[in-house]
């Protein structure tokens, strides 16, 4: 028999991705099979810690009448930014990625990525985007999907090749920028921004492409920051520099063209619970690689309180032209901002 490479592609890319998805027992077969994609390795803390256990939850619930099966790496092709638009046209039924990666393409979404607006962990932002997206952009950024869960990590750090301390040590630095407020924000410090999605970040570094990155701790072991750079700078407190969003979405028809009782299992399996598994996921992950950098005798670098003033300072342009847009569009970014500023307090008391 002739196997064409499309379909050796696929099948190679179902072998890797098994093991991480261990399927239940089943008291009947799978009616229906999904393909989620994503763009991390399969050992990265995403796939193992959030997106197969949730896989897993899934698969019990509807008694193995579902069956998930997770594609790393971008193993069903395309480009990370590709991704809300082969989940949209049914290229693939589910996927995981950032709505950054698009620009501009989801401007409400992008209240939560503006500089300093963002808690420093991510079960309260995690918990809050949630509250938000289904006030704010289940009608609107994400209509065209069926939305599993919105969530954003925690704090994001600076990775670097030279210490930064202060404002100073910015100047000039050439650091990968993973979202456009992020971007504008690291502009504003005197940074000289390089875009790229995470998997190009190695090679840059390893070529020096780009002195550094701006990442949250838990990506940092996926693509081998801690072995390419040596210098960390973390910003005190709440609010942060920056945070950037993920969502997991599915097919739109793919789900309607569930049997009822099926759907009932995705809902049920989708939202607040799900971004409490995210935020819970994302925070234990970012303090264990904290505890490995540091063993590596890396050096990290909080700054001080003053300076993070300085920062905010300048930063704050950003977020006067993010609100100037959304009037252009008609929409009420001020009031936006209030809601999330608002949510993520009541969820940092909680």
């Amino acid at each position: 028999m002739t196997v064409s490479r499309r379909t050796f592609l696929v099948t190679a890319g179902a072998a890797v991705a098994s093991p991480a998805v261990l399927r239940v027992a089943r008291a009947q077969s799978a009616e229906i099979t999904l393909r989620l994609h994503h763009f991390l390795p399969p050992l990265s803390n995403a796939h193992t810690k959030l997106l197969a256990p949730w896989a897993k939850k899934v698969e019990t619930a509807a008694n193995g009448r579902i069956k998930i099966d997770i594609f790393p790496s971008m193993q069903l092709g395309g480009t990370p930014p590709q991704l809300y638009d082969q989940a949209k046209d049914g290229v693939v039924d589910l996927v995981w990625t950032l709505p950054g990666y698009t620009t501009g393409r989801f401007p409400l979404s992008e209240v939560f990525e503006l500089p300093f607006v963002a808690d420093r962990t991510s079960i309260v932002n995690s918990r809050a985007a949630q509250e938000f997206a289904e006030t704010h952009l289940y009608q609107t950024d994400f209509k065209d999907v069926k939305v599993v869960c919105f969530w954003t990590h925690d704090r994001g750090v600076i990775h670097s090749n030279k210490q930064v301390e202060k404002l100073e040590d910015l100047k000039g630095q050439k650091l990968r920028f993973p979202t456009r407020f992020a971007g504008e924000a690291l502009k504003a410090l005197g940074v000289n921004v390089v875009g790229m999605p995470v998997p190009q970040v190695p090679e840059s570094l390893a070529q020096r492409v780009i002195d550094g990155c701006v990442i949250p701790w838990e990506v940092v072991p996926a693509v081998k920051v801690q072995e390419l750079v040596k210098f960390h700078t973390e910003i005190p407190g709440s609010p942060t520099l920056y945070t950037a969003t993920f969502l997991l979405a599915m097919n739109r028809a793919k789900y309607e063209g569930l049997p009822a009782d099926l759907k009932t299992v995705i809902d049920q399996n989708s939202g607040a619970p799900v971004a409490d598994m995210a935020g819970r996921a994302w925070d234990e992950a970012s303090a264990t690689v904290l505890e490995m950098v540091k063993k590596r005798s890396n050096v990290i670098t909080t700054i001080s309180e003053d300076e993070k003033q300085r920062w905010m300072t300048l930063t704050q342009p950003v977020v006067d032209g993010w609100m100037t847009a959304m009037k252009e569009k008609g929409a009420d970014g001020g009031k936006l901002l209030e809601d999330v500023r608002a949510l993520l307090a009541k969820h940092a008391k909680a």
